[in-house]
């Protein structure tokens, strides 16, 4: 392994895995700071290779480039959490790479991310191992209905799962999710939908911003609004969690914590939906409402920095562009108090996250 700096300098190198539009945005908070970034992604039409000092296009799994990227780079961070264990394995070896792999391993597969949380004591839904259609059956006598079929790894934006309405939902449903290991989780008739992010130092030292409400469409999430319409009590339990979850990690960097609130009559009000050890598209209103963002504040964790201000200056909707809503740039540039980010991705399709909004307005409260 090389010599490890314990805090790095203007002009050293951090490597990004991944090349979407979190890791184009780390890399523009990086040159802000004085660092460079070099983006490894295997996907040639990478958003985030445009902004960046040097990029590799490469697989994961290529051991030469892997190499090179190694030697070229003080430390690496990553952008999304699917990255390849032995990826990580083979860089590790070499080099720091934060947040480390615990965090990976347990945000990686939906049954130990679960269990993490409840070694922690902290709530999530009733959940079921399954492995096979006759696992599904019994998970249902289990948990009951209506219950959502999740993968364990690899879903997002409501890839790889099946909502399970009735009985009649559950034949075929480990099937149409591909027969894959997945969990069965109740259903959690929650009252609205908050994340925490939070950050986290090598010293140990965690800020937390305020505490967003997000809305989400066709299971993308479509806005975030800060401050959320939650009392104080339960906005310093969800910063908590937050920090909770960061410290039994050893956490180094930004994560996300996405939490189901319950009516009041529950006794548990905040149940933990999952968690994301990165920056997150919850936290994209931090460019706007706050002097540091949360792609600053990664950056500042990775590199040894001290964690900057999460303060927040305005209220603050982010709305994401998703698909052909990007193509009313000239409007949403004509906004007064809005501003806006186009991702730089050449090919416009459903569903796909081409850019997002900040509109603020002065800040009432919280």
């Amino acid at each position: 392994m090389k010599v490890i700096k314990k805090m790095l300098n203007p002009g050293d190198t951090i490597g990004i895995l991944g090349g979407g539009q979190l890791g184009r945005m780390m890399a523009l908070a990086a040159s802000k700071l004085g660092l460079k970034t070099h983006v490894y992604c295997p996907d040639p039409d990478s958003p985030a290779f445009d902004v960046t000092a040097f990029h590799t296009c490469a697989d994961y799994e290529n051991e030469e480039a892997l190499e090179d990227f190694a030697n070229s780079v003080a430390r690496v961070t990553y952008e999304f959490e699917n990255i390849p264990s032995a990826t990580v394995e083979f860089l590790k070896k070499r080099l720091l790479v934060l947040p480390d792999e615990e965090a990976l391993r347990t945000s990686q597969d939906r049954l130990t991310e679960k269990n993490f949380f409840r070694s922690i004591d902290i709530q999530t839904a009733s959940f079921y191992e399954v492995s096979s259609q006759e696992d599904l059956r019994e998970a249902v006598e289990f948990i009951g209905l209506p219950a959502l079929l999740k993968t364990r790894r690899f879903g997002y934006d409501g890839k790889g799962q099946v909502f399970l309405k009735s009985i009649e939902d559950v034949d075929g449903a480990f099937e149409r999710i591909g027969s894959q290991p997945a969990i069965l989780e109740s259903y959690v008739p929650f009252v609205k939908e908050i994340s925490v992010i939070a950050a986290r130092n090598e010293k140990g030292q965690i800020v937390t911003y305020d505490i967003a409400e997000n809305v989400h469409k066709d299971q993308i999430l479509k806005t975030t609004t800060v401050p959320a319409d939650i009392n104080e009590g339960i906005a310093r339990e969800a910063r908590k969690i937050g920090e909770t979850v960061a410290d039994a990690l050893d956490y180094v960097g930004v994560l996300a914590v996405e939490l189901f609130l319950l009516s009041e009559t529950h006794d548990h009000r905040l149940v933990a939906n999952e968690m994301a050890p990165r920056v997150h598209n919850s936290g994209h209103w931090t460019e706007s409402a706050c002097l540091i963002s949360q792609f600053e504040q990664h950056i500042r964790a990775v590199a040894g920095w001290p964690l900057g201000n999460t303060d927040r200056h305005s209220d603050v909707v982010m709305t994401n562009l998703i698909g052909e809503d990007i193509e009313a740039r000239q409007d949403l540039l004509a906004k007064y108090g809005t501003a806006f980010h186009d991702y730089g991705k050449s090919e416009t399709r459903a569903g796909r996250k081409m850019g997002h909004i900040n509109r603020i307005t002065p800040k009432k409260h919280g």
